[in-house]
């Protein structure tokens, strides 16, 4: 797991019957869901709400390692960390957790939209310190 901090952000829920396939556990596909409802709830948790509705996420990359299979009624801990914002970029590690085993990690990179021109965008300094511990040189 990762250490826990003040501006990471966990989701949990239970998995249900609609996210086992065919063969008995959680499909690959449903991990994804996971990472994009865990990134957008922190951020609809962490951003004023007229900053949250005046941007949009979008996912770019996702690379996602499946370590151990999830089945139904397990209880799902996806603990999300913010690593690194460049320009409208958002860089994103996420473990996806039952119980002390890590099921999947995941890497993903997501774009910033301005909700409007649906354009990228760069979030305000003031926003970025609430998702991001500043560094040892006092950069956010």
């Amino acid at each position: 797991m990762l250490l826990p901090s003040e501006h990471d952000y966990e989701y949990e829920l239970n998995v249900v019957a609609d996210d086992i396939d065919e063969m008995g556990h959680v499909n690959n596909a449903v991990y994804l869901k996971w990472v994009q409802a865990a990134v957008q709830h922190q951020w609809y948790r962490l951003a004023p709400k007229d900053v949250a509705s005046a941007h949009l996420w979008v996912a770019l990359k996702h690379e996602i390692s499946y370590l151990h299979p999830a089945f139904l009624d397990d209880h799902v801990v996806v603990q999300v960390v913010l690593e690194k914002l460049q320009g409208a970029r958002a860089f994103y590690k996420t473990l996806i957790n039952h119980g002390d085993e890590v099921l999947a990690e995941v890497r993903s990179c997501w774009c910033c939209l301005d909700a409007s021109s649906r354009k990228p965008v760069r979030i305000a300094r003031d926003i970025i310190s609430r998702f991001l511990a500043p560094d040892p040189e006092g950069h956010c």
